[in-house]
């Protein structure tokens, strides 16, 4: 089994994403409680069967650091869902800095997209207005909670609202 579950501080702030095993675990330890089963899962043992965590709250509130994500190669592509920013191929991707470094573009998250080679080639050292090559989606910096969504590679409904995943 591979699930995944949402574990939320004890303000409901999400805190980190976890095996579902390790979930029930603390929810049948009554370290914490289960806010969200997953839509009609169960976990069996020999003569029981328990609703799948989704999402817990644990019971007392643990003090974490402010979690930002890091700007990294992998964390850029996994923002930009691992296709070109400008003709969304998943092929020979790379890093393209949208205002180029050699013009003053920051390394930073507002200034970098992924984009394939060709593209990046066909691009050089203009920006995408300069180039005629639109992008399809502005660069952001992804907050902590998008990324503990994304990191399961699925669709949690169950989680939305403690991630507050608003339309944009």
């Amino acid at each position: 089994m591979n699930s995944r579950a949402l574990v939320l501080n004890q303000d409901f702030s999400p805190l980190m994403v976890c095996s579902v095993e390790r979930a029930f675990i603390l929810v049948y330890l009554n370290k914490s409680e289960m806010i969200r089963p997953a839509n009609g899962h169960k976990l069996h043992t020999v003569t029981h069967a328990y609703p799948m965590p989704s999402v817990i709250r644990l019971h007392r509130y643990v003090h974490a650091p402010y979690k930002g994500v890091t700007l990294t190669r992998q964390n850029v592509f996994k923002r930009d869902n691992q296709e070109c920013q400008y003709c969304g191929t998943r092929r020979d991707l790379t890093l393209d800095h949208v205002m180029p470094s050699s013009r003053g573009g920051q390394h930073s998250w507002q200034n970098l997209v992924t984009a394939c080679k060709r593209c990046n080639a066909k691009k050089g050292d203009y920006t995408p207005e300069e180039a005629n090559m639109p992008l399809k989606r502005k660069p952001f910096k992804p907050s902590y909670a998008l990324f503990l969504r994304d990191v399961t590679g699925s669709n949690h409904n169950e989680w939305d609202e403690f991630l507050e995943m608003k339309s944009a």
